[in-house]
């Protein structure tokens, strides 16, 4: 085991004895992995929003099947860097555990629906998930640890290691009753301070969004590369990702990605080749922008790097954030901003504020098992509102809607 994983990064909330299996033996690491892809809450992702709705085609992603991608990119990005490549895998598969029915509008609803109770975050969602609610494993008072994942894997699997208003106006990490089980995996760590293997993660995921997000865009027939609207790609990148670039920034960037081989110079038409092509294009973009960074983290690193835990951070240069940022804007004005979706949006907003009103009305009758045992230990009104949360959050698009309709009936 490298020296930089050592038996403080090993360490699990509850120990486990070793197992007997065939040598060789699994790492830790690679024991990590594994429970994250069996866990319920990964299967869950097949049937959640990522763009595109997942039954609007057999073509387009959900949240598993990018999950599955950005555990591609992190775990050869993490191999070239000489990193711990199970690590960085595996918190790349549990980025998005947290997320709720209908991807970020979903997330945005529960944001503020959830305001008296601490908020809602994907990301804390995610460090709740792998250590609260999917459960494996139980501590000697009896309450459930999660997962029970190796300290150094909770780790990488922070993408925002501060609690809610430590850095004000910024996404966080954990809310405040999971403070403990965050205060141990951060031992030892500086304040505020991600870990390369969440840093590789999180490249990862603003790698396969910003690609893949355009490519499920043009599949759809939402999206034209051939023929695109600068101006209003523009203010789509303004609005959401890069304020700084002018129209004249956002034109100069797609000449440069334009001028990448495989950009297309005709209107997909849904033919093997014309797929083909568009297959090229995102494996030469993800490629582009993997490389840059490698490139320019290896320059700044030295001869003798040491990409593990809290040695080492990812160099981005910026002209890979910009042309990440103006791919998002394309995706963003073309199909999250069009009239359909914003319309379905608001549809998806109205229903989760009604479910969650619905469900506290209910109480514990109105719960899934596990959930209703939360309520039933809850200590007050606060208490109980985060367990209606944490159920609605585990909800799949379509099951949202199905316990909608039936509790409405009700």
């Amino acid at each position: 085991m490298d020296a930089h994983y050592d038996a403080h990064a090993r360490e699990r909330l509850v120990a486990e004895p070793p197992k007997r299996v065939v040598a060789p033996e699994r790492t830790p690491f690679e024991r990590d992995r594994a429970r994250v892809v069996h866990a319920a809450s990964s299967r869950r992702l097949a049937a959640k929003t990522q763009v595109v709705g997942p039954q609007s085609d057999d073509f387009v992603r959900n949240r598993l099947t990018h999950s599955l991608e950005v555990a591609q990119v992190a775990r050869d990005l993490s191999r070239a860097l000489g990193s711990q490549p199970d690590i960085a895998e595996t918190a790349a598969l549990a980025h998005d555990l947290g997320h709720p029915p209908f991807g970020h509008n979903g997330e945005e609803v529960l944001a503020v629906l959830a305001e008296e109770a601490g908020g809602f975050e994907g990301n804390a969602q995610t460090l709740r998930i792998l250590t609260r609610l999917e459960a494996k494993t139980f501590d000697a008072t009896g309450e459930s640890v999660g997962l029970n994942l190796t300290r150094a894997t909770l780790d990488a699997c922070t993408k925002y290691p501060w609690a809610r208003g430590q850095r004000p106006g910024a996404k966080f990490g954990v809310y405040a009753d999971d403070a403990p089980v965050f205060d141990w995996l951060r031992a030892g760590a500086p304040a505020y301070r991600r870990c390369v293997e969440a840093q590789i993660m999180d490249l990862a995921d603003d790698v396969a969004y910003s690609v893949h997000d355009v490519e499920d865009g043009i599949v759809a027939g939402r999206v034209d590369l051939t023929s695109l609207d600068v101006p209003a790609v523009g203010t789509a990148v303004r609005a959401g990702y890069r304020p700084d670039l002018a129209d004249d920034d956002v034109a100069a960037i797609l000449a440069d990605l334009s001028a990448v081989v495989s950009w297309p110079t005709a209107a997909h038409d849904g033919t093997r080749r014309s797929l083909a092509a568009l297959k090229n294009l995102t494996s030469d973009l993800v490629g582009r922008f993997c490389g840059a960074v490698q490139q320019a983290t290896f320059e700044v690193a030295g001869n003798e790097p040491r990409f593990a835990r809290h040695h080492a951070d990812l160099v981005v240069p910026d002209v890979t954030r910009r042309e990440m940022a103006v791919l998002k804007g394309i995706a963003a004005h073309y199909v999250m901003q069009a009239d359909d979706r914003i319309a379905l949006m608001a549809r998806q907003r109205e229903l989760l504020a009604e479910l969650i009103t619905i469900l506290l009305g209910l109480g514990e009758q109105g719960l899934d098992r596990q959930y209703a045992e939360d309520w039933a230990a809850a200590r007050d009104d606060v208490a109980r509102l985060r367990v209606v949360i944490d159920q609605v959050a585990s909800l799949t698009d379509a099951s949202a809607v199905a316990w909608h309709e039936r509790l409405r009936r009700a």
